[in-house]
């Protein structure tokens, strides 16, 4: 017996509760339908199609990667995102390259007046295929950093080099704080990515 209701309430309440779960039954039905289709599509394509980036992010990496098709965003630890050419009919995507923002992984370096926050590109192997400068507060950085010599000087660098202000990088007079804590940060940043990078991809073989 269900207290507060009459017996013959009982057909009313097994009525109502009989339709709640057929409308659920047929949502549910509908839902697996619309899987099945993407997963057909996808399987039918080859290709998977990645975690999306935001616009402006995209724009910044076409930029660095012009060579990839479509950019996923790997949300871990070490925030980064990957590179894909598409493939051809039937085939794999295929992995280009990385990147990764100083302040996503190298967050712990500050320059004279902050972070500074830049853009780096790699290969699978670990060299620098380039770098962009893309925020910061730093007030000599309109001479340093903010010029097109500093990031160019990366490009072809590989992570065991060693990527240092007055070694294999220019330092600028009067901006040594700042120079050096850009550099700091895509060095830390590249070497801590490519290392993370080849561990995981040992593990898969």
């Amino acid at each position: 017996m269900i207290r507060g209701r009459r017996k013959s309430d009982l057909p009313r309440l097994r009525f109502r509760v009989a339709g709640v779960m057929r409308r659920r039954s047929q949502r549910f039905a509908r839902t697996l339908a619309l899987a099945a289709v993407c997963l057909s599509v996808c399987t039918a394509s080859g290709w998977a199609q990645p975690s999306a980036v935001t616009a402006a992010d995209e724009a910044a990496l076409r930029r660095l990667i012009p060579k990839a098709d479509v950019f996923e965003v790997v949300e871990t630890e070490s925030r980064h995102f990957r590179a894909y050419a598409r493939p051809d009919p039937g085939g794999e995507p295929r992995l280009i390259g990385l990147a990764f923002f100083t302040t996503d992984l190298t967050p712990r370096v500050y320059a004279y007046k902050g972070r500074i926050t830049m853009l780096v590109a790699l290969d699978l192997v670990g060299t620098v295929t380039g770098v962009r400068v893309v925020h910061h507060y730093e007030p000599f950085g309109y001479f340093s950093i903010d010029m097109p010599k500093f990031p160019r000087q990366f490009k072809g660098k590989r992570v065991l080099d060693p990527l240092a202000v007055g070694k294999d990088i220019d330092g600028v007079s009067r901006a040594t704080i700042t120079v050096e804590a850009a550099t700091r940060a895509i060095r830390q940043g590249a070497r801590r990515l490519t290392r993370e990078f080849l561990t995981e991809q040992a593990a898969q073989e």
